[in-house]
């Protein structure tokens, strides 16, 4: 399987992504115009939930006229008391300098806080410069793994697909295709357009899980239908597409498109 250089802009577009929709906790929601006044209340009254949500309210212009610096003043409050969306949301703005000054060591202050609390998101933000170096400590290697895999456990479909590439390309772990297909297929079953299409490629060649060309159409076929891709381009699924199609019968195509016109997230 093709290496790839794939940590420098996953981390980018990570926390671009992650600072464009801020982790907003339930059930209090910031846009119900209703719910606003008690927001506000609660927060100013200290509970962390509703100082973290004032913040994302602040961050994004919701229900109130955006003010970064607001954002980050309710973001802290609400860190300060270990609310750990609070920590991964200030830890953002603190490495973008969005609403205080620009601090990558306070961002991963924050990031490794809400980490250890159990902030998947935080986990995976604080493994990706991990992987941006070569040549690593076998110390900073394992605490990335570490890193990785809690976020991935955790659901979270990036550390899933990065968890995968690790175990494909034997990077800080030993090679292993069937852990590199299983955790490949956790984020793919999450519509992550780049895990099915590495899911794709392993069911066709057989690497990792038996050789299933019909589902391997399935995989590239889903991936192709997306324009979000972290790690190839769609030129790339669809030429491998084109070349899988030649191998199948027109029975098998149309079996294939049924399938993928019928998956959902969550299922095969």
């Amino acid at each position: 399987m093709q290496h790839h250089d794939k940590y420098p802009h996953c981390a980018l577009i990570f926390a671009a992504a992650a600072l464009a929709a801020l982790l907003l906790p339930p059930p209090l929601q910031a846009g119900n115009p209703e719910s606003a006044t008690a927001i506000q209340q609660a927060a100013e009254q200290g509970d962390a939930r509703a100082q973290t949500i004032l913040g994302d309210m602040y961050h994004t212009g919701n229900g109130v006229a955006r003010n970064a610096q607001e954002a980050a003043k309710w973001f802290g409050k609400a860190a300060a008391q270990g609310d750990a969306n609070a920590q991964f949301n200030l830890g953002l703005l603190y490495e973008l300098g969005d609403g205080v000054p620009k601090d990558e060591a306070k961002a991963a202050e924050l990031f490794r806080k809400a980490a250890e609390l159990g902030n998947a998101a935080a986990q995976s933000n604080l493994a990706l410069p991990y992987g941006a170096r070569e040549a690593l400590p076998q110390v900073v290697v394992d605490d990335s793994l570490r890193w990785f895999r809690q976020a991935a456990e955790q659901g979270d479909d990036l550390a899933q697909f990065t968890l995968g590439e690790m175990y494909a390309n034997g990077e800080g772990v030993g090679k292993n295709e069937q852990e590199a297909a299983l955790w490949y297929r956790k984020a793919a079953e999450q519509n992550n357009a780049d895990a099915q299409y590495r899911l794709g490629l392993l069911c066709q060649n057989g690497q990792g899980v038996d050789k299933d060309p019909l589902q391997a159409y399935v995989w590239l076929s889903l991936a192709g239908k997306q324009r979000h891709h972290t790690e190839t381009f769609p030129s790339q699924v669809e030429a491998a597409k084109k070349e899988l199609a030649k191998t199948l019968t027109p029975a098998q195509l149309q079996e294939a498109e049924n399938r993928a016109a019928g998956w959902k997230p969550g299922k095969q």
